[in-house]
């Protein structure tokens, strides 16, 4: 089985218009660093030049913020979801 990662409009067109991926269970960072692999196009929105995750960008595992559990040392098992939000800011 798979993870089932669920990609946002922003990051869409650099995995050809799709709106979820499959990607091998692991942890979060290798979640990411294998999206950015196949897909280099994110890397920019994914991740900062240091490799870490930008601070802009929420990662849930099945409705869990990582931010509350391992960051991306979080696992990820077979057949869970992984969804990638773009933090929204602003109002006046």
């Amino acid at each position: 089985m798979a993870v089932s990662v669920r990609l946002p409009t922003v990051l869409r067109p650099h995995a050809a218009g799709q709106t979820v991926v499959e990607a091998d269970a692991g942890s979060v960072g290798d979640i990411i660093a294998g999206l950015v692999a196949r897909f280099p196009g994110m890397s920019g929105h994914l991740l900062k030049e240091s490799g870490e995750l930008q601070r802009f960008v929420n990662i849930y595992v099945d409705d869990e913020d990582i931010r509350y559990l391992d960051k991306a040392a979080t696992a990820v098992a077979d057949g869970a979801e992984l969804t990638i939000l773009p933090a929204v800011a602003g109002g006046a």
